[in-house]
């Protein structure tokens, strides 16, 4: 298969979701030649396991084989696309981590005494910040995901999601601001602080 898969390397990135969009497996694997080291680094990057990154990667190329006919050429390039798809199945994994200790936390003794308000305080906040950025445009949310959990800068943003470095800033200026709209309306009405204890 390996021979019959550089048989297709001369074609674009675009041609060959175009033939995934046949079922083509050929055109699967050339894509994965191409891009597979770059979304394990990208997955990598944003869960810090390479086991997961390697779901990640596995599942955003599955993504890949699935969606192929809706994939627009226009409304971006073919590699954007598929990196974006692997990392939103790495942000997809780091929050079933999260729900999957977050679940576990009470059955966990604290180690040190007195922090289990903390810990739960903690873990409403990050619920929260999850929830508003469901609320989010698209474009805002991945501008600000790629961001925080991937570790990107904007320059490189722009330049991994083909946009000028002015349309970036604007995304995360917007997201960031309509973020904190949101979170100011959904703010519980009493306050975590380390001096609160319950009797």
């Amino acid at each position: 298969m390996r021979n019959v898969t550089r048989e297709l390397a001369h074609l674009s990135d675009e041609a060959l979701v175009a033939l995934m969009a046949r079922s083509e497996q050929q055109a699967l694997a050339e894509l994965y030649d191409r891009y597979g080291r770059a979304a394990f680094g990208l997955a990598l990057r944003v869960l810090r396991d390479e086991t997961l990154a390697e779901d990640a990667v596995q599942d955003g190329f599955l993504a890949v084989w699935r969606t192929a006919a809706r994939f627009i050429p226009e409304q971006g390039k073919a590699s954007t696309w598929i990196l974006t798809l692997v990392h939103r199945r790495a942000v997809d994994l780091v929050r079933r981590e999260q729900r999957r200790r977050g679940d576990t936390l009470d059955e966990v003794a604290d180690p040190v005494g007195g922090s289990v308000d903390e810990v739960a305080w903690l873990r409403l906040q990050r619920e929260r910040v999850q929830a508003a950025l469901r609320r989010l445009p698209d474009r805002e949310r991945e501008a600000i995901e790629l961001a925080y959990y991937g570790g990107f800068t904007q320059s490189e943003l722009a330049e991994r999601l083909g946009q000028p470095i002015g349309t970036i800033k604007s995304r995360m200026f917007t997201g960031l601001a309509r973020l904190r709209e949101l979170l100011e309306e959904t703010a519980p009405e009493m306050t975590w602080t380390p001096e609160t204890s319950t009797t």
